[in-house]
């Protein structure tokens, strides 16, 4: 534990392998409107099953010399289609892929821009993760007081396909730049090829008279996962986001840090500078009719810790993301901020406690 430094989680993070599903399928050799290369090929055991997958099969002899590739495959399939052989639906279903690749298509595309939003301030460039379970990201801010952890879980998504996992780097100032040039009401895709060196955009319009596609290159950042073990703390607060925020605001009138602390009673933020002093208490009240403007505390034991607003300010901007925001505290831990993302997810902000040294304190 350092003096304004953050304690470090070195769990080792897990990885989810995704393999890719493949179907192979077979023309009718001796349909009249099959194209020509495979009317030449005239496979007697070639035959169609719709709508079950259906394999092509080849003898040594009859095997072309480009055959075994899955592009070529891909564009008989695709010639097979024009000729009404093959359903549309088969190539866009994911039952085909050709090379390993990511899309993601999220009809909330306002979420992802007030995610960027939240989290540009705080983290110059980082890494976009995703795997079959979700769209993550993990990344400090340069001075390694604060943590931001990100989690968009797969099935928030209307479609999502990740062949393999995949790491993304993204500078995030470039990326909310354009994502501001989507409509709050636009359907936001995002495409990556295996190995690509760039990262494709697609914004959409409800109703689709409208469609932009926008691509940005990726970097080679060198990022450290930090495993977060799973904590029990001591205090829990539960209170309206809005509410926090003005808090935050607030005290940074009067002071540059604040001394946050939980009882049964309620949580206190307490704050000192130069032209003064400054208490706020929240009390709980969970009598509310709604849940939303409800103050909860969950407390083993009283936490009193401090924290600089200046960190605490940068994390109000995801107040557009969530209603409530959750603190989870224990002693000499860092501080737990926490937005739930509609139903698909939760961003999460990791901040240090300050320490005073023992001569200030004697002092």
């Amino acid at each position: 534990m350092l003096n304004g430094g953050t304690v470090l989680f070195q769990l080792p993070g897990r990885c989810h392998k995704a393999d890719p599903i493949e179907a192979d399928f077979r023309f009718p050799a001796k349909s009249v409107n099959a194209p020509d290369e495979l009317r030449r090929r005239r496979a007697p055991y070639v035959e169609l099953r719709p709508p079950k997958l259906i394999k092509i099969r080849r003898t040594k002899k009859q095997k072309p010399a480009n055959a075994g590739t899955r592009e070529t495959e891909f564009e008989e399939l695709r010639a097979g289609q024009r000729a009404g052989l093959v359903r549309e639906s088969v190539l866009r279903g994911g039952f085909w892929r050709v090379g390993k690749m990511l899309e993601l298509r999220l009809v909330q595309g306002s979420l992802l821009k007030k995610v960027l939003d939240a989290i540009k301030d705080l983290v110059t460039d980082a890494n976009f993760d995703c795997s079959e379970t979700g769209f993550s990201l993990q990344a400090m801010d340069s001075s390694h007081v604060a943590l931001v952890a990100l989690l968009l879980r797969s099935d928030g998504f209307e479609h999502y396909r990740c062949d393999r996992n995949l790491s993304m780097g993204m500078n995030l100032t470039n990326m909310a730049k354009l994502l501001k040039c989507a409509g709050n009401d636009d359907i936001i895709t995002i495409k990556a090829d295996d190995g690509g060196d760039a990262v494709t955009f697609i914004f959409e319009s409800p109703n689709q008279d409208k469609i932009s596609d926008f691509e940005m290159k990726l970097m080679d950042i060198d990022s450290e996962h930090l495993g977060i073990p799973e904590t029990e703390y001591h205090a829990i607060v539960k209170m309206p986001s809005q509410e926090f925020a003005r808090i935050c605001r607030d005290l940074s009138t009067i002071g540059d840090t604040v001394i946050i602390s939980v009882t049964k009673e309620g949580v206190k933020f307490s704050t000192t500078g130069d032209i003064g002093s400054a208490n706020i208490v929240c009390r709980q009240n969970k009598s509310v009719d709604n849940k939303d403007n409800e103050t909860a505390i969950e407390m083993n034991e009283p936490v009193s810790l401090q924290f600089a607003l200046r960190y605490l300010n940068s994390f109000t901007k995801a107040t557009t993301l969530s209603n409530t925001v959750i603190l989870s505290m224990s002693k000499e831990l860092p501080v737990v901020v926490e937005y739930k993302i509609a139903e698909i997810g939760h961003i999460r902000f990791y901040l240090a406690p300050k320490i005073e040294d023992e001569d200030e304190t004697q002092s």
